[in-house]
């Protein structure tokens, strides 16, 4: 007896692509179509069940309507070895009348010659996501500086920490300036506070000379009446 043909439409049809980097969970989208006038239950299965999450993993499709199955694949260490190993199988069958009360027992005790399937192989593509992975540094616009007007440039690091050094060594030279400044004073104070006292009373008042300095005629006189003195007083 020959195989039944899958009623169901399936996309996509021949394989799922995972595109890395797999360091978080990567989903793939199966879309699955009824185009028949019956309701159909579907299940989908895998070769590696601990690798890979699928939401729904059955249920029952309505005439004319479709559904979206999510096929997360779980975060691993990538292996080349790998690559196409992997395998999905959407298995289809027509559901009957009236209401499902248990779909696993259903799948169960339904005859294999009723049963439809379609099978997808799995893609890993490391390099999917390559650009996102190297992001690309934006381009910044600089300012096109009119004529006549002088150009602003940030100074990067090194120049700025140059220009630092500069002017900390501007800021110490100055102070050794000041520093010599007041040495030289002090000095020049300790050297007039230790010059003779009598150098600066030369330099602040008259000679004795000067103040006791009388004309000539007044000695003459002076002689005179010592003269007339002692003269009575011999007398």
């Amino acid at each position: 007896m020959s195989k039944l043909e899958q009623v169901l439409k399936i996309e996509p049809s021949i394989e799922l692509s995972f595109k890395g980097p797999f360091t978080e969970v990567v989903t793939a989208d199966l879309r699955l179509t009824n185009p028949s006038d019956k309701r159909v239950c579907f299940k989908v299965k895998t070769t590696a069940p601990k690798r890979y999450c699928v939401r729904p993993n059955s249920g029952v499709i309505e005439p004319k309507q479709d559904i979206t199955v999510a096929v997360m694949l779980q975060p691993f260490e990538y292996d080349p070895n790998e690559k196409n190993k992997h395998k999905f199988m959407v298995q289809t069958m027509f559901a009957p009348d009236g209401k499902i009360e248990n779909q696993e027992q259903l799948w169960k005790e339904v005859s294999p010659d009723k049963l439809m399937d379609s099978k997808l192989k799995c893609v890993l593509d490391p390099t999917g996501n390559s650009v996102n992975q190297t992001a690309v540094a934006p381009v910044k616009e600089e300012k096109v500086a009119s004529p006549g007007e002088p150009v602003s440039r940030k100074p990067d690091a090194d120049v700025k920490s140059l220009q630092e050094e500069i002017q900390k060594l501007r800021d110490e030279n100055s102070v050794v300036k000041e520093s010599e400044a007041r040495l030289r004073k002090l000095a020049y104070k300790e050297t007039v506070s230790s010059t003779p006292h009598n150098y600066q009373d030369a330099q602040q008042s008259p000679s004795p000379m000067a103040t006791s300095a009388f004309p000539p005629y007044v000695y003459l006189i002076a002689c005179l009446i010592i003269g007339v003195l002692i003269g009575k007083i011999l007398l």
